[in-house]
């Protein structure tokens, strides 16, 4: 269902943006890169948090690490990953596969500015086989995004 919802935001919103499915797992930064042949920083990382009371997403390049003080001083509190079964209940999406797209809830996107580093980025695509081709501005509209600058050395 996870691909489906992907696939129908993508049909309503940007139809010209294809979904890449892979026969081979892309679960991970590591494994994406090799599969769709470019640097782990290429590959767009969304991470589930909660923030006080709201759950939220960040999008990072896929070698980058969050700085909890940037993080605290921008969004003014700690964060905490979620849970597996939460990033599946909140998101709609598998672990490996998550992204801001296609959501089961509306939740608040910040994508951090180390992605403008590259010309286009490879998020997820609701399932740990699947991603999308995007520029880093172009997901950042499609989703509504505010940009940030919570990770290390970005």
């Amino acid at each position: 269902m996870s691909l489906e919802s992907v696939r129908q935001f993508f049909a309503d919103n940007a139809p010209e943006i294809d979904i890449i499915e892979m026969p081979h797992s892309t679960a991970t930064v590591e494994m994406a890169a090799r599969v769709h042949g470019v640097t782990p920083g290429q590959i767009a990382k969304t991470l589930s948090l909660k923030v006080k009371n709201e759950v939220i997403l960040i999008v990072t390049r896929g070698d980058a690490r969050l700085d909890n003080r940037k993080l605290k001083a921008t969004l003014g509190s700690k964060a905490r990953m979620l849970s597996v079964d939460e990033v599946i209940n909140w998101t709609g999406h598998p672990v490996g596969g998550v992204c801001p797209f296609g959501l089961e809830h509306p939740l608040r996107v910040y994508c951090d500015v180390s992605l403008r580093s590259f010309e286009e980025v490879l998020p997820a695509a609701g399932a740990i086989h699947s991603a999308v081709r995007i520029t880093p501005q172009r997901m950042a509209e499609l989703t509504a995004a505010k940009w940030v600058d919570v990770c290390e050395g970005a």
